[in-house]
């Protein structure tokens, strides 16, 4: 199976401005400038990428315009998760036979479920594919956590289940999962100010939005890390994790969108309800990157 480690974009999703429409040549710019950027895969209709706000039909073709413009150079995991087991699965079959590597799945929301249907809802995906799958563990957004215990009673039942993004932003909690189950599945830590830690504590990587727009920067600690350069890693870290904590400090999706709109690369609005950027959050942001890239 696909090994998933490293730095994974979650892929924003570019709208045209006049109308919010996909823009499918964006996306492939946004695609072609990630992995440039050193990027060891992609996760495209991720949080980051929007995908409540997308439909069926445009998941299927951002996911389609991802797997086309990496070309086999990096991984591909659509996130395929949806408020349906049924549509998970149609969106996770679509994912294999378009050439994703895994896909990736965040437990439905809005109405509260147990423990154990969700891990239903898991267990069957993973039996719908053959490709890796990633439990994606937002509790922020679904109500529940799923524990350590949880995640590996999944892997251990299902042999595909092999990766959890963790985004507790709980550091003990990954800690666990690195630590205590490293050889029932690997962790990949989803909050972007938990990055460095997690790649200290031995994490096999992480899927980050700010990826979009500073991957150089994430790759070099990545792999400053791997070789042992623990010093030079945290040098780097220092100087962007001011960026990493404006991130995580209110209005994710409108402050990736707004990064790359600073740096010339817009993406386009996000869509309705999401707003653009506060006036005074958007000159914060300015000012970080402008002193980033100083």
């Amino acid at each position: 199976m696909t090994e998933l480690a490293g730095v994974l974009s979650a892929v924003a999703t570019p709208f045209r401005p006049e109308d919010a429409a996909l823009n499918e040549g964006g996306l492939r710019d946004l695609v072609e400038r990630t992995i440039t950027g050193g990027v060891h895969g992609l996760v495209p209709c991720g949080s980051t990428g929007e995908f409540p706000a997308l439909s069926a039909d445009e998941r299927r073709r951002v996911v389609e315009v991802v797997i086309d413009q990496a070309a086999g150079r990096v991984p591909v995991v659509a996130h395929t998760a949806a408020m349906t087991t049924k549509e998970a699965v149609a969106l996770s079959q679509h994912a294999e036979t378009a050439g994703a590597a895994a896909v990736m799945a965040v437990a439905p929301y809005y109405e509260p479920l147990s423990v154990e249907e969700i891990k239903n809802y898991f267990l069957t995906i993973a039996s719908a594919v053959s490709i890796p799958v990633v439990i994606y563990n937002l509790p922020v957004a679904t109500g529940v956590n799923l524990t350590p215990d949880h995640v590996v009673d999944l892997a251990q039942k299902a042999g595909n289940i092999t990766h959890v993004k963790d985004t507790t932003g709980d550091l003990s909690q990954a800690a666990r999962l690195i630590h205590d189950h490293g050889d029932d599945i690997k962790t990949l830590v989803g909050w972007d100010t938990l990055f460095f830690a997690s790649l200290l504590e031995g994490a096999a990587g992480s899927i980050v939005g700010a990826a979009n727009f500073i991957a150089p920067e994430l790759v070099a600690i990545y792999e400053a890390i791997r070789s042992g350069q623990i010093a030079s890693a945290k040098k780097e870290w220092d100087r962007i994790f001011p960026i990493m904590q404006f991130l995580v400090s209110g209005g994710y999706v409108p402050a990736v969108r707004a990064a790359l709109d600073i740096l010339g690369f817009s993406a386009g609005p996000a869509r309705e309800p999401i707003g653009p950027l506060e006036s005074d959050r958007y000159a914060e942001l300015e000012a970080l990157l402008k002193t980033n890239n100083a």
